[in-house]
């Protein structure tokens, strides 16, 4: 299994969809990361693609 850079339970937010909210790290294997967001769900995030910015959750 690949090391990810995200672990589950961090707060990350999408640096290209503010709109998306505060999201937390679901799973994280390789460059695929699932982070639950409050206005978007549930998204896979390529982190090839996409550097997701960590977040304080206060």
């Amino acid at each position: 299994m690949e090391r990810s850079e995200y672990e589950p339970g961090q707060y990350v937010r999408h640096p290209q969809r503010p709109d998306w909210g505060l999201g937390q790290v679901q799973s994280a294997i390789g460059n695929r990361v699932t982070v639950n967001f409050e206005h978007a769900g549930k998204v896979l995030v390529d982190t090839d693609r996409v550097i997701l910015d960590l977040a304080d959750p206060a």
